[in-house]
This record gives structure tokens, C-alpha cells and sequence, in this order.
């Protein structure tokens, strides 16, 4: 398998091409249970909300209609038309701000900040996820909660398949090709779209953290208090783990 690119995240047509596998409509659905559970999850009822790597509003909308205030931010031009879509559908008020996620910090602004469904690690260099970090709780108020979500190193190790593959919505046929690489620090993903004839092939990169490597990486951006879960319910951080569930506290 070749090597993705550094700056993969950066393609379009990755996330337009895959669209109807990352975001079925089930993942809206899903979505206004899940920001029930985060708001029970991390206290905060109310407020200012920073949803970074938003993609297309799944979790920004369920959560002005409960009274939050939300700032959206994704890089993904095409993504951002899907959630500005929704949330007119909807009609409701979201402030989307299209850049990079390693630009935006706005100082003591937010009571409550998510990083949904892997949108962390995206980068070589790995402060410049660390940086990531540091812009979230730079972003934070004093007291404020950052949810943090993504498939833990413990997990993709018990459920570990090389090839695995799934039909897509509306026909065709995703495959996707793993790979660890550097010592089981970072995974090299290729998904191949075949839709008829047509094979369309991306490569992707990342990395993965054990639950005791994102604390120290959450610890190093400032955060006091770190507490680990299983899945958004609250599950212990265990063997029957379904997610790695970070609830980190700005002091």
C-alpha cells in the first residue's frame, strides 16, 4: 500500500466521493441522541459551543435546538454546504468558519468544545496536534469542557482486520486496506470506491492514542482533570470499550 500524503485531509473529493459512507442518514439520526449524552456527559447544559471538524452539522444542529450557541469549524468547503444546508433546513442560526483546525483558536470564548468521530491526528508532526489542543483550551472559558471522541489504540487492537469492506448507500462497494505503521503509532488506511467499472482510491493517515497517551497529550494542552469512557453513555474505559470518550476540564 502506498504512503498517503501528508496533507490527505486536504482533497475534496475525498470527503465528496466518500460522503454517503461517512454520513448516512442513520449518522444524523444517531447524532441528536449522542449531543443528549455529551451534554449529560460533560455538565454543560447551556451556552457557547466550538464543534471543530463539524463536517456537515451532524452535531452543531441537534445542539442550538438545545439552546447552545454554535460555532462550526471544518476546512472541507463541500462539507460546510452540507451543514449550512441542514441547518437552514432546520432553521436554525450556526456560525460556520471555514479553516484549517490548527488556525482557529478564539481566547475564553466557549463553555463547551467536541471532537467528534476521529477528527484528530491528522497531522505528521505530532505537535502540531498538540498545538490543536492547546488552541481548544485557549478557546475554553475558565471552567469549561472539552469531549473529545475517537477509536482508541486499545480498541482498533482488538478489533484489527487488515481488509474490510462494505456496500454503500445507493450501490457500489467501499474496501478498505489498514496497515500500523511506527510502532503502532499512526494507521495508513487506503479506501477504494468501486462504483460499476469505476475504482476510485484514497489513502489516508493518522494517529492512534492508548487511553494513557491521549491523557498525557490533553495534560500537556493545560487540561487539570481527564476522564476516560467507553462509549458516550458513560461505559468505563474498559475491555468493552465501543470509543474512547475523553471529558477534559479547563481549570
Amino acid at each position: 500500500m502506498n504512503r498517503a500524503s501528508g496533507d490527505w485531509y486536504a482533497d475534496e473529493a475525498l470527503w465528496i466521493e466518500t460522503y454517503p459512507f461517512m454520513f448516512p442518514e442513520s449518522s444524523f439520526e444517531a447524532a441528536i441522541e449522542q449531543v443528549d449524552q455529551i451534554i449529560e456527559l460533560s455538565g454543560c447544559q447551556q451556552g457557547s459551543l466550538l464543534d471543530l471538524c463539524c463536517g456537515p452539522g451532524r452535531f452543531a444542529v441537534p445542539f442550538v435546538k438545545r439552546g447552545f450557541a454554535v460555532t462550526g469549524v471544518d476546512l472541507t468547503p463541500f462539507l460546510l454546504e452540507k451543514a449550512k444546508a441542514y441547518a437552514a433546513t432546520e432553521g436554525v442560526d450556526i456560525e460556520f468558519v471555514q479553516t484549517d483546525m490548527r488556525q482557529f483558536e478564539r481566547s475564553d470564548a466557549f463553555e463547551l468544545a467536541i471532537s467528534m468521530l476521529t477528527s484528530f491526528g491528522y497531522f505528521d508532526d505530532e505537535e502540531e496536534n498538540l498545538h490543536v489542543l492547546k488552541n481548544i483550551y485557549a478557546s475554553l472559558k475558565p471552567g469549561g469542557v472539552f469531549v473529545f471522541d475517537t477509536n482508541g489504540k486499545e480498541i482498533i487492537a482488538k478489533i484489527y482486520e487488515e481488509t474490510y469492506s462494505q456496500e454503500l448507500p445507493g450501490g457500489g462497494l467501499i474496501v478498505q486496506r489498514r496497515g500500523v505503521i511506527n510502532d503502532w503509532s499512526q494507521m495508513e488506511n487506503e479506501w477504494m470506491l468501486i462504483k460499476g467499472e469505476q475504482i476510485t482510491s484514497f489513502r489516508l493517515r493518522h494517529w492512534i492514542y492508548s487511553g494513557r497517551e491521549i491523557k498525557e497529550l490533553l495534560a500537556a494542552a493545560g487540561f487539570s482533570t481527564i476522564e476516560l469512557y467507553g462509549d458516550l453513555a458513560g461505559k468505563p474505559y474498559g475491555p468493552d470499550a465501543v470509543r474512547m470518550i475523553a471529558v477534559a476540564r479547563k481549570a
